[in-house]
């Protein structure tokens, strides 16, 4: 477990537009998931440790590739404590977030954390994903399901009007190889392996994936 120095260093590191206000909340984000985490199992304790890399760095890796403007729109699929959407509305204060679980004690959690932050941008919704109404800029998910699976339940809550210089789409965050798992899908994608935009060995296996409609480009 690294000490807040070092987690801070971390973050400034990577993300050297951090502001010192966003620097305190990922630190007390950080105290928050450990306090959350003795009561109600959000993050596997076995890894809690590792909560400031496999987990919260691991949620930040979208930002280091993408860039969001005001008042864009994402749903966090399969949300659970609020990985990785909490990291990112913190990142990102003026991009609107949906968080959404089905499990109560979970979208609980990501309620407490909301409130005892201060965080205005995110709302936690309780509820199947696929039972979501409206639509979305983007979708981010990370280890909810299978991926061609995840994608199908909610192409059709993405936007098909982009603002950015990439295409709306789903963004997720997975490990391993799973290009046999991609090779049936219809839409076009693109793989980031997080290992070309950071140094821990955490990340030697893991990727980012951005799936997209062609027509939507």
């Amino acid at each position: 477990m690294p000490g807040v120095f070092i987690y801070s260093l971390m973050l400034k590191h990577y993300f050297p537009s951090l502001k010192n206000d966003q620097l305190d909340l990922f630190t007390h984000l950080a105290a928050l998931y450990r306090e959350w985490n003795e009561k109600i199992n959000v993050i596997s304790r076995k890894d809690i440790d590792n909560l400031e890399v496999h987990h919260i760095l691991h949620s930040l890796s979208i930002a280091k590739i993408f860039q969001f403007k005001p008042g864009t729109r994402i749903m966090d699929a399969g949300t659970g404590g609020g990985l990785p959407g909490l990291p990112l509305s913190i990142f990102f204060p003026k991009v609107e977030f949906t968080l959404v679980d089905s499990i109560d004690k979970k979208i609980r959690v990501v309620e407490e954390i909301c409130s005892e932050l201060g965080l205005t941008n995110v709302k936690p919704v309780r509820m199947r994903f696929e039972e979501m109404k409206g639509e979305f800029d983007f979708i981010t998910g990370r280890a909810v399901t299978q991926l061609p699976d995840l994608y199908r339940m909610l192409c059709n809550k993405i936007s098909p009007r982009s603002v950015h210089s990439f295409p709306n789409g789903m963004m997720y965050l997975k490990g391993g190889d799973f290009s046999a798992e991609l090779s049936g899908l219809v839409p076009a994608y693109n793989i980031y392996p997080l290992s070309d935009y950071f140094s821990e060995e955490f990340f030697r296996t893991k990727k980012m994936v951005h799936l997209y409609e062609l027509s939507r480009h």
